[in-house]
């Protein structure tokens, strides 16, 4: 991977090619681990080494960019020329931002040397532990690990310059039973190998399969829900977009206020919701800078259920005369004391979500997803569980599960099915709207 002086010579070099008033660069590296395993067995594996330049030259509101997989001279120098080419065509930018000066990259601890260098060895007793778990119940297991180390620089000719190295690992397992009637998953990620444990993953997607056996069906409606961390986590990243001040100013938000204005200041949630973004908490990977090059920092933007932050990105803040901010990133909804065994204790009749699965946006204005229910839905009676339950079509948003949110419990770090990770809490929230029953295990 790149080191820190190995990318500042490449990119002044690539710089120095530009005959544009304005050009930028992005440079990636990166080694990447990956093992699959299914049947009770490994299936393939492998092992990468990339690195990449992305070249963006502007001129006169019009920008070209191209991307090489070759640092040597020549390649850089095509690439270089060819972003200009592409610049002379592109129709001007009418929003387009003049480069951004040196800026002052705060230091983000996301690397650990160790998950860095660990190679198969280190990781398949990890795997091995699920799948003697599952073969010992006469189960069937099915996962992937990844394993990745990166190193990454942005530059342009204004002087600005950032480099930053991570890590990240994630262990997800579905176990079912041979006949594909029952099935459990669990996933744990960390920016260290030593926050994954595969023993404590199996155990997790084990109790999930062998309690989920003969599902009864409920009828679709409203619901009291218990969600845990994953499933939280798998509604809640996708709101991100939503703080975003051009979106509610221009009425197309949760955020925007009927017939003008926005929300800003005002009491949207109960007092127990505060959501904010944290590149500094080291049980989530993140990055010195956000997607337009902005030193990245924490921000609050909702406290105790009021919205005290809106999003403004580099245009929109000279626009209406406000300071930029960092895209919201590295979200944290914070949580409370309660375990998840306390949470469900607290509930009288509703149903516990493993976490969802194929989330798609209904409605951006209200934030309105889709999905379904995956790998363990269970009834709740008098705090227990009691019967496990056919899957569910879930018509919902996360802010309205934000507002109707009663009890929260301790964060982690989640990543769900599609991506996209955060710090979420489980929690208890009323009238969760199950819209049809979905018969897929």
């Amino acid at each position: 991977m790149f080191t820190r002086d190995q990318a500042q010579t490449l990119a002044k070099k690539i710089l120095s090619y530009s005959t544009f008033p304005e050009c930028s660069v992005t440079l990636s590296s990166s080694e990447d681990l990956n093992i699959r395993f299914a049947g009770n067995g490994i299936t393939t594996s492998g092992f990468t080494i990339e690195r990449s330049v992305s070249i963006s030259s502007t001129r006169d509101q019009r920008t070209g960019f191209t991307r090489t997989d070759s640092t040597d001279d020549d390649a850089l120098r095509a690439a270089v020329e060819r972003s200009e080419e592409l610049a002379s065509i592109a129709p001007a930018d009418p929003e387009h931002m003049p480069p951004l000066g040196p800026q002052q990259y705060p230091a983000i601890e996301s690397y650990d040397q160790e998950t860095a260098r660990a190679r198969s060895p280190v990781v398949i007793p990890q795997i091995r532990a699920i799948i003697q778990a599952a073969a010992k119940q006469k189960l069937v297991a099915a996962g992937f690990f990844e394993r990745s180390a990166s190193a990454s620089a942005i530059a342009n000719k204004n002087g600005l310059f950032g480099f930053h190295r991570s890590t990240d690992s994630r262990l997800s397992t579905t176990i079912r039973t041979p006949d594909g009637t029952s099935s459990g998953w669990a996933m744990l990620p960390g920016v260290s190998l030593r926050e994954i444990n595969g023993a404590a993953l199996a155990a997790r997607a084990l109790e999930k399969c062998l309690s989920w056996r003969k599902p009864v069906r409920l009828e679709p409606g409203k619901y009291t829900v218990v969600l845990e961390a994953n499933a939280v986590g798998d509604l809640l990243r996708m709101a991100g977009l939503s703080i975003s001040a051009r979106g509610a100013e221009e009425g197309r938000t949760f955020l925007s206020k009927q017939g003008g204005g926005t929300l800003l200041g005002q009491k949207l949630f109960p007092a127990i919701i505060t959501l904010r973004s944290d590149p500094f908490d080291r049980r989530m990977l993140a990055a010195p800078w956000s997607m337009d090059w902005l030193p990245n920092r924490r921000i609050t933007w909702v406290d105790k259920g009021v919205v005290r932050n809106l999003w403004y990105d580099r245009y929109w803040a000279r626009k209406a005369g406000k300071a930029p901010t960092p895209m919201p990133s590295s979200l944290l909804l914070e949580g409370g004391q309660a375990t998840l065994e306390q949470l469900i204790a607290s509930v009288e009749r509703g149903l516990l979500v493993t976490h969802f699965w194929y989330i798609r946006v209904l409605n951006p204005r209200t934030m309105q997803l889709t999905g379904l229910t995956r790998d363990g839905l269970f009834l709740i009676e008098n705090g227990k569980l009691t019967t496990p339950v056919m899957n569910f079509r879930f018509n919902e948003s996360p802010v309205r599960l934000l507002e109707n949110s009663q009890k929260l419990g301790r964060v982690i770090c989640t990543r769900g099915f599609e991506g996209g990770a955060m710090l979420a809490p489980p929690l208890v929230a009323s009238n969760f709207t199950f819209s049809s029953i979905s018969d897929a295990v």
